[in-house]
């Protein structure tokens, strides 16, 4: 199901705002705490706030690109220039946050397609209940089970998927996020609906 510009959104989220729609697809992407450098955090923070603070909702086309050729594009570089520990890259610790994801596939979570990074997951899947909850479970159990303490940066980046064109384009870009490295240092998994894309 995709995005209804018509019905009702559900916001959460202090820091970051979180948005839902029900059983509307999401693409959520989160990552270890020492994926990036806080002094880049920090930076890439107080820019976006003056971008926002020149750039009030709802933007136009033009700005929204501007806005994620600025921060989102360059936020994901950052993440797949592989920084910090990169727990992700040991083939067990995939495997456990692989097993997680799965547990409630097809009961409370329908997965189209997700891929572990050394340092980051990204994920395309429509929810059963709300986004929240999952990312806490996602992150708690696997973290307990890799057990090196608190390993899960505190929030999530997500997209509520608007429509077909927007589903296809995130399944590709999970596909190709690996693009560069080794096989046996990330781990991709597609259902069959993205199976089919070219």
């Amino acid at each position: 199901m995709f995005l209804d510009p018509h019905k009702e959104l559900r916001k959460t989220g202090r820091d970051i705002p979180h948005w839902e729609q029900g059983e509307v697809m999401q693409f959520v992407t989160f990552r270890l705490a020492d994926s990036l450098p806080k002094s880049k955090i920090e930076d890439w923070m107080s820019k976006r706030e003056a971008w926002l603070r020149t750039n009030p909702e709802p933007w136009t086309p033009e700005q929204t690109d501007r806005y994620h050729l600025e921060f989102t594009d360059r936020f994901e570089r950052w993440l797949d220039a592989g920084h910090g520990s990169c727990l992700l890259k040991d083939p067990a610790n995939r495997e456990i946050l692989a097993e997680t994801l799965m547990r409630f596939q097809g009961d409370r979570v329908i997965h189209h397609s997700w891929v572990i990074m050394p340092n980051h997951a990204h994920l395309l899947f429509t929810p059963k209940a709300p986004l929240a909850d999952f990312i806490k479970a996602w992150k708690g159990v696997s973290a307990r089970r890799i057990g090196k303490g608190s390993i899960w940066q505190s929030n999530y980046r997500d997209t509520l998927i608007r429509n077909a064109s927007h589903f296809v384009n995130a399944a590709r870009y999970i596909r190709r996020n690996s693009k560069g490295l080794q096989n046996d240092s990330f781990t991709l998994w597609e259902g069959e609906r993205v199976r089919r894309i070219q």
